[in-house]
């Protein structure tokens, strides 16, 4: 269910990797939540260098959501970079693991599985 890569790039890196290669795949980077940053502002010490990345393709979305409404609880997609005993790590849930507990319908399915593909090259084209 979980999927992660590690990259000899700094976090910062993959970061202004991901703001290109994103949209390429014509999914839009709806936020980026940086939690050294929030945690550290909220007065929680938190060391690590951590950004999850909220990405969303709107016509797959919209396609789920018409099969099943549930979906929006697992929407949008994330892609995580962190640092972890020295290396950067970048990750993901995978979506057709993710989808699965909402049943076996073939639209979800088929729709995570092209989600989970174009993620994954994502990934693969940032690290």
């Amino acid at each position: 269910m979980i999927h992660i890569k590690t990259t000899p790039k700094s976090v910062d890196e993959v970061t202004r990797a991901l703001e290109t290669v994103v949209p390429a795949h014509q999914f839009g980077l709806l936020h980026m939540h940086d939690l050294k940053i929030t945690m550290n502002d909220k007065g929680v010490e938190f060391a690590p260098e951590c950004r999850v990345f909220e990405v969303c393709n709107p016509h797959h979305a919209a396609a789920v959501l018409k099969e099943d409404i549930r979906v929006n609880m697992a929407l949008p997609c994330r892609i995580s970079v962190w640092e972890e005993d020295g290396e950067t790590k970048v990750g993901t849930l995978l979506p057709t693991q993710l989808l699965g507990v909402f049943g076996d319908s073939q639209t979800l399915m088929q729709t995570a599985a092209e989600v989970e593909t174009t993620m994954l090259a994502i990934i693969e084209e940032v690290i």
